[in-house]
């Protein structure tokens, strides 16, 4: 039994044990088969969807970086974007949805960051902490903000992914919970808004895993 709103993200299971976390094991079968004769539709989308990314990220890092780093915030994306939307399913875990796996990401990438730039290149992280031009007497308070507007980095990016992913459920979960009282044509305005969000949430999964990896992408580059 539901007992708040919130219990739609609880991981846990009637045999209380944790296997809601499974259904992120699920995104593998949206992964095209390479082993077929022809390839199919959706081994032609999925390609042209990575091709797309690399393009994008190879702009973004400037050419700085070789086709490694780039795959990994490629995978980062399809991860993100599948367990979105295997989310939208009904009856699946939407993993995503939870700081545990948000945070999990983003506090890993910002500490590789971190570490990397202030062993490899300190003067690029001392600079960074002081913008060009700026007044003498302000100096200290640019330090304090750039530091600050670091730390935060990775708890911005795990609470950007979690609350949009949760603020599309809970609002899908109360306008149908109003769905026993209405009348017949207030019941059809319902599954046409219904129906809207849903495809709304559909862009919202594919955005917010557009905006998570973009956004690492950059902060990997001011690193280098």
């Amino acid at each position: 039994m539901m007992m708040n709103l919130f219990s739609v993200f609880d991981p846990s299971s009637s045999m209380n044990y944790s296997m809601n976390w499974i259904s992120s094991i699920y995104i593998l079968f949206f992964i095209p088969s390479m082993f077929w004769f022809i390839p199919s539709r959706w081994n032609f989308f999925f390609m042209m969807i990575l091709k797309f990314l690399i393009k994008e990220f190879k702009v973004l890092m400037n050419l700085k970086m070789n086709i490694m780093s780039i795959l990994i915030y490629v995978s980062l994306f399809m991860i993100i974007m599948l367990n979105n939307f295997m989310g939208l399913f009904p009856y699946i875990f939407t993993s995503s949805a939870h700081m545990t796996m948000s945070l999990s990401l983003s506090l890993v990438l910002w500490m590789s960051y971190m570490l990397f730039g202030w062993i490899k290149n300190s003067n690029n992280m001392f600079s960074h902490l002081v913008p060009h031009g700026t007044p003498g007497i302000l100096m200290p308070f640019m330090v304090l903000i750039e530091s600050i507007s670091n730390i935060i980095r990775p708890g911005t990016l795990a609470v950007r992914l979690s609350a949009n992913m949760i603020a599309g459920h809970l609002l899908m979960t109360l306008i149908s919970s109003t769905g026993v009282s209405l009348s017949m044509i207030l019941l059809m305005l319902m599954l046409l808004s219904q129906s809207i969000l849903i495809i709304l949430e559909l862009s919202v999964s594919v955005i917010q895993a557009y905006v998570f990896s973009v956004l690492s992408t950059l902060y990997s580059s001011e690193v280098n």
